[in-house]
């Protein structure tokens, strides 16, 4: 393993990030956390769910009675069900977990706004922010995310995992076009 140069600035000492894998080692390793997540928990990956139910957790220490109301949530917290008790839940927070880690044994860990030089900082956040929301309202409305729907639907060749992951890109690649100046 290869030492990750250090740059010292006087005040103190900045690491230089490692490396990414390479995309093979990296799919192979996916691809046995994929295995065991349908090994231990019955269920494939995914993220949308677990946000939702931490945000219905909060939504129902905020306002119950409109959690008891809505029959959307009375699924996940209505009465005396805990939404936090899900493995979904489990499963996001040890994606968090893991990323964290991920990114500090990598030396990546750092306030920052990836963009392109042609856009200032508010209006990368502003258009993360839209995009954001317009993929959280997807994920809700088609009832999975795209890491549910590509990785654990196309593991087990679900056609309607495939189609959507191709409307995905293609949908993708339609808005690049007019999207590219956000990046150039």
């Amino acid at each position: 393993m290869q030492a990750t140069p250090a740059v010292s600035t006087g005040e103190k000492t900045i690491h230089s990030p490692k490396p990414y894998w390479h995309p093979y080692w990296a799919g192979l390793w996916l691809g046995i956390v994929l295995f065991l997540s349908f090994f231990v928990t019955g269920n494939g990956l995914g993220a949308s769910g677990g946000l939702n139910r931490l945000l219905v957790f909060v939504e129902d220490r905020a306002a119950p009675e409109h959690v008891d109301r809505t029959p959307y949530l009375l699924k996940m917290a209505g009465g005396d069900v805990n939404p936090l008790d899900d493995w979904i839940v489990f499963v996001t927070v040890g994606v968090v977990i893991g990323g964290f880690v991920s990114g500090w044994f990598g030396n990546r860990i750092r306030w920052e706004t990836v963009k392109g030089p042609q856009i200032n900082n508010p209006t990368r956040w502003a258009m993360a922010f839209v995009g954001g929301t317009l993929m959280g309202y997807g994920a809700r409305l088609a009832r999975g995310c795209t890491s549910g729907q590509a990785l654990s639907g196309g593991a087990v060749l679900s056609v309607g995992s495939w189609a959507f992951m191709f409307a995905v890109f293609g949908g993708a690649y339609a808005l690049a076009f007019f999207a590219r100046k956000l990046w150039n």
